[in-house]
């Protein structure tokens, strides 16, 4: 059967899921006879079945019941639909008939408003006029008082009626300035007089309520000033003593800006133009008591101290606007930017003027200091550099001819490079950008930026870094000396970690101040030229330098290699070994390979000791040319050549390897059997090679003369 779920409406209250297996299973064990064999009663398949027929017709009843009960609700649930329909379409017209009422009764308060609008404005045109003339009357009374000259009126008696007593004081005050001079002068100096009193008591009353803190009475009293001409004086009267006791700690701009925060929460609920008060307090602030704290601080180290007196100006022009950031938050008007621009501007304008002269004054000044003490500790007097036509003939010369051109220094492997040194020029110029981008206009501040810069190259990559890439190239010893001290690789190593550095500074600190400008092409043209520049002079230096080297296996070779050697007198008692000689090339070999990897980075390692190699085999290939080799002095030859394959390896260039894996190859034409010698030559690493280039070798040979050797090699 299947196993999908009835739901069977039963009369309990709750309904359960049917599951027809499940209610067959307890159907079959209710049964008599309905259980399995192994049961306590047999199983009765007659039984069984004649069960399930009659439950089936229970079930057909049960449903016949259930569908007559389904068919009378849906009766019902008709019918009563309609009855509701019905009931809905009366309350419907019930619905129209009270919104047209509604209608009608809208239309009739409108007229009705209209007629007392009507009514009002007639009646307020019979009033005003009235109430105009008894103020008119008012007035003239008052006037009359001043006319004969005593104040009887009890407002102007009365000190607990001053409100009223300054607003009639400030009309007749009005009236009578158009009043004739000659007829009226008594008068209008009693009325003039009166107003000053009560402006005088007004102010007076304003200051003694802001001492007690009264905001309501000080808000009161500053509506009736607000229209007389003492109402400024209020307002600096309310500024002065806002300071009172407001400067109490060390640090001015926080005491400022708690001032303003506390003020700005204060002064909306004294007056009606909050806006304006706050920014006059500014004003004071900025034009007084900050003005007056920058002049002493900058003035006491502007002439002595230039070094404290940037600082001093850079920090105080910083958190100056810092104040001014934080001031920014409240409202000052409609161009609040522009005003605290202006204020900051006038206390700082004097100083900015001619701020980049102090900058670079102090920062020449400064590196020029730093070199100094530095050659100063090294007890070293810096040479002069020469410039112009003949230093650049002799520049010329030298770079394509390796020469000298002057005196060689020895400088004791002193590489004249400092860290130190340079690490505190790049310092100094940090904080002098630094300073520019902040204090420099911003019309400005790309020219300041690129004389700060100037300065940089001048005394950093000129005076440091180019006077000892010349002094280096002085002191490297010519290609035949000996025992020569090959310190310029130390030089190269120096200044390629301090270019470094100055590149980091060019791209984190300068680019941003000129990036938008003109000057950004003219800075990184002046960089590029003294990279092509130092470029130069290293190139110089370490082609010079390898020469050196050399010239030291030169003289290595011409002192440890020996004739004998390679045509030793008895042929049996040889060792098969490499020379003495062969040793301590290829020691001094590893020794300045390692001082390359360690001199430089990148692909100029590779390109060095390429160049190295390529040299070291022609010094070895014009080496092997100066002998003659017997049988065993082939072997030794061979294995020399083998070590310098090894020592070959260290440098990790494909070309130099096969160069001499060549070598080595040919040196088999020193030992191989005549018979061989065609075989050999056409091998895969001697096929390509010149056939003058196998000859010369072969003639190296101790047999050469013997016909036979000829025969074969011809």
């Amino acid at each position: 059967m299947s196993s999908s779920r009835i739901h069977l409406v039963t009369l309990s209250s709750s309904v359960e899921p049917f599951v027809a297996d499940e209610y067959i299973e307890r159907l079959v064990w209710r049964t008599p006879g309905g259980g399995s064999r192994g049961g306590a009663e047999a199983f009765d398949p007659k039984r069984l079945l004649e069960e399930f027929v009659n439950h089936i017709q229970e079930l057909q009843i049960m449903d016949e019941r259930i569908q007559r009960k389904v068919e009378k609700l849906e009766q019902q649930c008709q019918k009563e639909a309609k009855e509701f329909a019905k009931k809905v379409q009366e309350l419907q017209k019930s619905n129209q008939v009270a919104f047209q009422h509604f209608q009608e009764l809208d239309e009739h308060i409108s007229y009705v408003a209209t007629k007392v609008c009507h009514l009002g404005d007639q009646l307020e045109g019979v009033n005003t006029p009235r109430q105009r003339a008894v103020e008119a009357q008012k007035l003239m009374k008052y006037f009359n008082e001043f006319l004969d000259g005593e104040l009887k009126s009890d407002v102007f008696t009365n000190s607990e009626k001053i409100k009223e007593a300054a607003d009639i004081i400030q009309k007749l005050h009005l009236i009578a300035q158009e009043l004739p001079f000659d007829r009226f002068s008594e008068v209008k100096s009693k009325i003039a007089s009166k107003y000053h009193d009560l402006e005088c008591q007004l102010i007076q009353e304003f200051t003694s309520a802001q001492r007690r803190a009264e905001i309501s009475r000080m808000r009161e009293v500053a509506a009736v000033l607000l229209h007389f001409k003492g109402y400024s004086h209020c307002v600096d009267v309310y500024i002065k003593q806002c300071q009172e006791g407001a400067y109490l700690r060390n640090d001015i701009f926080e005491d400022a800006a708690i001032l303003c925060q506390r003020v700005n929460k204060q002064v909306g609920d004294i007056f009606s133009n909050p806006e304006t008060v706050l920014a006059k307090l500014i004003q004071n602030v900025f034009e007084i008591k900050l003005q007056s704290f920058v002049k002493d601080q900058l003035e006491e180290c502007r002439k002595f101290d230039a070094e404290q007196y940037l600082k001093n100006l850079y920090d105080l022009y910083t958190r100056t606007t810092n104040l001014s950031s934080k001031l920014m938050e409240f409202n000052l008007g409609t161009d609040k930017q522009t005003f605290l621009s202006k204020l900051i501007k006038s206390i700082f304008i004097s100083y900015l003027e001619n701020y980049i002269e102090v900058e670079t004054g102090y920062l020449k000044s400064r590196s020029a200091m730093i070199l100094q003490r530095y050659y100063d500790s090294k007890n070293h007097q810096k040479r002069s550099i020469g410039t112009g036509g003949i230093q650049d003939l002799k520049e010329r010369i030298r770079q394509r001819t390796n020469l000298p051109l002057g005196p060689s220094i020895d400088t004791h492997g002193e590489t004249f490079l400092s860290q130190e040194v340079v690490v505190n020029l790049l310092q100094e110029t940090k904080q002098a950008f630094e300073r520019c981008h902040r204090l420099s206009d911003p019309s400005d501040l790309p020219r300041n930026a690129f004389r700060i810069f100037t300065i940089l190259v001048e005394f950093l990559c000129i005076e440091h870094i180019d006077y000892a890439l010349e002094t280096g190239l002085a002191g490297i010893p010519s290609a035949d000396s000996k025992n020569a001290n090959l310190y310029f690789l130390d030089v190269v190593q120096q200044a390629n970690t301090i270019f470094h550095l100055f590149d980091k500074q060019f791209n984190d600190h300068l680019m941003p101040l000129i990036s938008s400008s003109p000057k950004l092409s003219e800075c990184l043209q002046k960089k590029k030229e003294i990279i092509e520049q130092m470029e130069m002079k290293l190139d110089t230096g370490i082609d010079r330098t390898l020469n050196c080297m050399i010239g030291q296996m030169k003289h290595i070779l011409a002192a440890e290699q020996k004739k004998t050697d390679f045509k030793p007198e008895d042929e049996n008692n040889v060792l098969i070994q490499y020379t003495n000689a062969c040793v301590k090339v290829c020691a001094y070999v590893r020794k300045q390979v390692e001082k390359i990897k360690n001199s430089m980075d990148g692909k100029n390692v590779d390109t060095v000791l390429m160049e190295l190699g390529v040299r070291f085999h022609r010094l070895i290939y014009e080496h092997l040319q100066q002998y003659s080799y017997s049988c065993m002095g082939g072997m030794l030859a061979i294995c020399d050549v083998a070590e310098y394959r090894k020592c070959a390896k260290d440098f990790k260039i494909p070309l130099v390897l096969q160069l001499f894996d060549t070598l080595h190859a040919l040196c088999n034409l020193l030992v191989v059997a005549p018979d061989n010698l065609k075989q050999v030559c056409s091998g895969e690493q001697l096929a390509n090679l010149d056939k003058n280039i196998l000859h010369s070798f072969v003639q190296l040979r101790a047999d050469y003369r013997s016909a036979r050797l000829a025969r074969h090699f011809s």
